[in-house]
């Protein structure tokens, strides 16, 4: 069974972009070792990645080419007019279900890239599986939390917490 995974970066303030769903700020923190917080090792653990049409969006205004070739890769959404493409596959309908399906497929781990509605809507279904968090050292004043709407209270272990030299502390919590 895979599990699902969020793994994601956030301001000292719990947000994870600005409103207009930009994450410049991540680039912007001094990096002079080139750590990459343990991504490389992460990406290495999963197969497959699911994220909001939003968080989809945003990852194409950046301009670049699509950065999960070699995965399977889902966007959740309500749009019913989305055709998939070569790196996408748009589910719009179900997607509490869809998810428990993937979950209970073989293969390695699902990234949940975000954003904050997805988070909450799947962490409230008790989908996620564990959460590694990136606490990164800069407060944005307005943007996009963690979990948007409203997130049920629910207590997590921490598995293991790491700091960086760039000022980040890495949490990894199971649920």
């Amino acid at each position: 069974m895979k599990k699902l995974i969020l793994y994601i970066a956030s301001s000292l303030n719990g947000k994870i972009a600005r409103l207009d769903g930009s994450v410049e700020w991540l680039e912007n923190i001094p990096n002079p070792e080139k750590t990459d917080h343990g991504y490389f090792e992460f990406y290495k653990s999963i197969d497959t990645t699911l994220q909001g049409y939003n968080t989809y969006k945003q990852i194409l205004d950046w301009g670049i080419d699509f950065p999960y070739k070699g995965t399977k890769n889902f966007v959740l959404t309500s749009k019913q007019d989305l055709s998939p493409t070569k790196d996408i596959e748009f589910i719009n309908h179900d997607h509490i279900e869809f998810v428990k399906n993937l979950k209970s497929q073989q293969g390695k781990d699902i990234w949940l890239i975000g954003g904050g509605k997805t988070n909450t809507i799947l962490f409230n279904a008790g989908l996620i599986d564990e959460i590694k968090l990136y606490i990164m050292p800069i407060v944005i004043p307005e943007g996009i939390s963690i979990f948007e709407s409203i997130p049920v209270e629910k207590h997590l272990k921490l598995l293991a917490s790491k700091t960086y030299s760039t000022g980040a502390v890495e949490l990894h919590y199971q649920l």
